[in-house]
């Protein structure tokens, strides 16, 4: 079980920041690539404060809030400036590089010694090798309850419609520009509030941490999404499940003594096995499921088309 602990622990919070890839990949139908600076701009917010004195728990937040406000830019630049959403993003994170050095004073800021959320919890009489655990499990499980309910509400659902078919909800009044500035502030606040507890989490925030995570997010949301969809609550959860298999997967081939330069080119073979595994499915199924009232383990009928 403790060999498997830190697979565990980042899957934890690669789910956290996948949700917040979700958001904005599979709500909205936008590529955003805010996303790698948003997460290492909270894990420099985060750590920059605390060393400053402040309080982890103010630190987390002003991380969100940081998060929050990268995201709006990027929807402003988007909807308002009339700027195509992948260059919006590319923009953002381009400027969010300069902003985290700044915000940081250094390429790198550790965390040794530093009053973090792990040692807040390890003071409370945890062991120390559990504390990572038990605080991505309680953010992960709020964070999802939290997406939950906000998607089945009227405000969600009029997000997922705007995103599904944008000009029809202008047609019945809805204001889509603003849905889209505040589903990518949502959508960058749980990215970095997931780069806020992997700082605290890793001992350091460094400005070059968020290097191909919107890729890490997409390979985690496409995977679970392959496996597990239709409703928000299955969607969600396929997100946590794909940050499961993913992580799973990249400390699997670590363990075989696979060169860590190949990362990458392993992360885009995920991403493309999972692309194709559906059209395969798809494809290469018996003719008996696809022609009789096939019923699979989630209540879905072969060949029913699934809805966000």
């Amino acid at each position: 079980m403790l060999t498997w602990l830190p697979a565990i622990e980042q899957s934890l919070v690669f789910a956290l920041m996948a949700l917040g890839v979700y958001i904005s990949f599979r709500v909205l139908n936008t590529a955003d690539l805010t996303v790698d600076s948003s997460f290492p701009l909270g894990a420099a917010v985060s750590a920059t404060m605390i060393v400053s004195g402040y309080s982890p728990w103010t630190a987390v937040l002003v991380a969100v809030v940081a998060g929050m406000l990268a995201g709006a830019i990027t929807g402003i630049l988007s909807t308002k400036l009339n700027i195509t959403p992948l260059l919006s993003g590319i923009l953002t994170m381009t400027g969010l590089y300069s902003v985290n050095l700044r915000i940081m004073g250094r390429p790198n800021v550790p965390l040794s010694r530093q009053p973090t959320l792990l040692r807040w919890v390890e003071d409370l009489g945890v062991a120390r090798q559990y504390t990572g655990l038990i605080i991505f499990v309680v953010a992960l499980v709020l964070v999802g309850v939290f997406l939950f309910y906000l998607l089945n509400t009227q405000f969600g659902i009029a997000m997922r419609a705007t995103g599904n078919n944008s000009a029809m909800m202008n047609a019945l009044g809805v204001n889509t520009d603003n849905m889209k500035i505040i589903g990518l502030a949502l959508s960058n606040a749980l990215i970095a509030f997931s780069g806020s507890l992997f700082g605290q989490y890793q001992g350091f925030a460094d400005v070059n941490m968020g290097l191909g995570m919107v890729v890490q997010g997409l390979a985690c949301v496409i995977i679970g999404q392959a496996i597990l969809n239709g409703s928000v609550l299955k969607q969600v959860l396929g997100v946590v499940l794909g940050a499961f298999i993913y992580r799973s997967a990249i400390y699997f081939v670590l363990r075989m003594d696979v060169p860590v330069t190949d990362l990458r080119l392993i992360t885009a073979v995920l991403v493309v096995i999972a692309l194709v595994l559906p059209q395969l499915k798809g494809k290469f199924a018996p003719a008996f499921l696809k022609e009789r009232k096939f019923v699979n383990f989630f209540g879905k009928k072969a060949g029913d088309t699934e809805h966000a």
